[in-house]
């Protein structure tokens, strides 16, 4: 009796512990104690970024008007929520009382105003720090030793989502460092958005689904064909633990920029859909041609990423440079990507048995690009598909 009620004692100053840390135990990942969702990235998070074309060339000027963009466009009802902030942002030191400061020569508003004007359009504001000494353009500082304070200020300026960084980090294990911001974000009293950018270094789709919304699996996109598809191969082997909440992040839409042909952003823009990545446009929104609109305002791929079952697609067949990339939808549909990385024209053949269904189903091929459906498909589907170009459908089941 002693000994059982020494337990339950022990076990109600743990919960006080944990409680008061601002951490709460769930299920552990390799015997590490994980944290409770925040609530946020059920589905990948939709937005815009200011890095991939202004990189320092950032002001609030520009933050105004991209938000207002994202509204007039149309892309905020599609799903574009999130405005966020890269780098450059703030001045090089923090100020008397060891707080960031946004640089007066470029946001004399501040943080908390340009937040303001965000919401007012019904948009969400992000923002960027490093999980380091200084943020990775080194000219403003990172939040290492400081996260306690830097999450109050953002949570105090009305930010509801956080890039963080992996620059001038001192060698510190980054498990330790991001799980303590973390813990700040949670502590901050506002719900934030906690995306992870430590490049996939440290295998982070292994412990950090307790940590944040979304993890880097990569380096740095390019605006180049050779640099998006070996970005999507190496986000591809961690795709079993991508879930609702926790996201893997093979990094931001090149969609726009100029460096890749049409049919090369359309398969850009497939993969990362199927795959269940973030989809945070790179371009310069106020400004894009019809074609780039086209690619990013498609619904039915947008559909596929937003997918509330949460499964990321993967690459299932390939032969050579052909493949086919599939993953399972709600309601028991199946999207699939067939994809030509090769230099000419292909035929590319999807049998069902490649892709988990029976190989006798029949099914309804809806091409998400098309915009038409084939109905009573049997066995398999092919097409005929352009060098670095794709075909995208769903496969819905008929009813027998």
């Amino acid at each position: 009796m002693v000994q059982r009620v020494f337990v339950l004692l022990l076990h109600l100053l743990t919960l006080v512990v944990i409680a008061n840390a601002g951490v709460h135990e769930t299920q552990t990942q390799g015997g590490r104690r994980t944290l409770l969702s925040n609530g946020l990235g059920l589905t990948p998070q939709m937005g815009w970024n200011s890095w991939n074309h202004f990189q320092c060339n950032i002001n609030e000027t520009l933050i105004k008007q991209t938000a207002d963009a994202m509204v007039v466009s149309g892309l905020a009802a599609l799903g574009y929520k999130y405005i966020n902030i890269d780098d450059c942002w703030g001045e090089f030191n923090r100020d008397s009382q060891g707080n960031l400061v946004a640089k007066a020569s470029t946001f004399p508003s501040g943080i908390k105003g340009l937040a303001d004007y965000v919401h007012s359009k019904g948009l969400k504001l992000g923002i960027y720090s490093d999980a380091g000494t200084t943020t990775c353009s080194t000219t403003m500082p990172g939040s290492l030793d400081h996260e306690e304070q830097d999450a109050k200020t953002f949570a105090s300026w009305g930010v509801d989502y956080l890039k963080y960084d992996n620059c001038a980090n001192t060698g510190l294990n980054p498990r330790e460092r991001y799980m303590k911001m973390g813990r700040a974000l949670l502590n901050s009293g506002r719900s934030i958005f906690f995306s992870l950018c430590e490049w996939g270094q440290d295998d982070p789709a292994t412990w950090a689904g307790g940590v944040g919304n979304s993890w880097r699996t990569t380096g740095d996109i390019q605006d180049k064909w050779e640099s998006m598809t070996l970005i999507a191969d190496q986000n591809d082997r961690w795709a079993s633990y991508a879930k609702p909440g926790s996201w893997n992040d093979p990094d931001m839409l090149e969609v726009g920029n100029g460096g890749m042909t049409t049919e090369e952003y359309r398969s850009h823009f497939s993969i990362w859909a199927l795959a269940k990545a973030p989809l945070l446009i790179g371009c310069d929104i106020r400004s894009m041609d019809k074609l780039t609109f086209k690619l990013l305002s498609n619904k039915e791929v947008i559909a596929v990423n937003q997918d509330k079952l949460g499964v990321q697609g993967k690459k299932v067949k390939k032969e050579g440079d052909l493949e086919v990339w599939a993953g399972p939808l709600t309601k028991k549909r199946v999207a699939i990507v067939l994809w030509n990385r090769g230099e000419s024209q292909a035929n590319i053949t999807a049998r069902w048995t490649d892709i988990g269904l029976g190989s006798s189903t029949v099914v309804d091929v809806r091409d998400l690009w098309e915009h038409s459906t084939k109905s009573a498909v049997k066995y398999q589907i092919s097409a005929l598909v352009e060098p670095h170009a794709c075909k995208m459908y769903t496969l819905t089941r008929r009813k027998a």
